[in-house]
C-alpha cells in the first residue's frame, strides 16, 4: 500500500515539475515586450509581488520527504489529492498562458497603464478579472500538494492571497481611474480571482 502511494506521489511530482516547465516556456513565448510608452505606474504593487514570491519560496523550501504522500495511510484520499493536483496543474497552465496571450504588450509585473491602454475582457478575462493570479494560485496549491507539508501550504496560500490583494487593489485603482463606469460594470459581472465566486 505504501509503495503504491509513493509511486502515485512520484508520478504527481514529475507531472508538476513538467507542468512548471510548460508554464515557464508558454509564459515566455507569449509574453510580448511593450514598445508603447508607459503613462502611469503604481509601485505599491511591488509589495504584493514580494509576498507572492515568499509564498512560493515557502512551499518549495518546507518540503516533506521526496515522494512521500501528503496523508499517510489513506490511499483513497491520496488518489483524490493526486487527481486534484493534476487538474490544478493543467488548468493553471491553460488559464495563465491564455491570459498572457490575450494581454500581449499590456502585461507587466508592476501595475501600470500604457498609452492607449485597452480594458481586456475577452478569453480567460471573461471568467475572472485576474486570470494570471488565478493560475499562479493554482500552481502554488498544486506544488504544495506535490512536495510540501500541509501546514506550510496553508500558510503559503494565506501569504499569496495577501500579496495578490495588494496587487489587485493597485491595478484596479489605475483601471478605475482610466475606464470609470465601464470598469465598474466589469467588476460587477466578473469575479476577481476565483471563478463563480463574486466576492473574490
Amino acid at each position: 500500500m505504501n509503495r503504491i502511494s509513493e509511486s502515485i506521489s512520484a508520478l504527481v511530482f514529475a507531472f508538476v515539475i513538467l507542468g512548471w516547465i510548460v508554464f515557464a516556456v508558454g509564459f515566455l513565448h507569449y509574453r510580448k515586450p511593450s514598445q508603447t510608452p508607459e503613462r502611469k505606474r503604481d509601485r505599491a504593487s511591488i509589495a504584493g509581488i514580494a509576498l507572492q514570491g515568499l509564498a512560493y519560496a515557502l512551499v518549495w523550501s518546507v518540503r516533506r520527504p521526496l515522494f512521500a504522500p501528503l496523508v499517510m495511510g489513506n490511499m483513497t484520499l491520496n488518489v483524490g489529492l493526486a487527481a486534484v493536483t493534476v487538474a490544478l496543474t493543467v488548468g493553471s497552465i491553460w488559464v495563465t498562458i491564455a491570459a498572457v496571450r490575450v494581454l500581449g504588450k499590456q502585461w507587466s509585473l508592476a501595475a501600470r497603464l500604457l498609452e492607449e491602454h485597452v480594458l481586456i475582457t475577452e478569453g480567460p478575462y471573461q471568467i475572472v478579472r485576474n486570470p494570471i493570479y488565478t493560475g499562479m494560485l493554482g500552481m502554488l496549491i498544486a506544488t504544495g500538494l506535490a512536495v510540501s507539508h500541509w501546514a506550510a501550504l496553508v500558510v503559503a496560500v494565506v501569504i499569496y492571497l495577501a500579496g495578490t490583494i495588494v496587487r489587485m487593489r493597485s491595478e484596479e485603482k489605475l483601471l478605475q481611474e482610466e475606464f470609470g463606469r465601464v470598469y465598474e460594470k466589469y467588476v460587477g459581472e466578473v469575479p476577481a480571482l476565483i471563478p463563480l465566486w463574486r466576492r473574490f
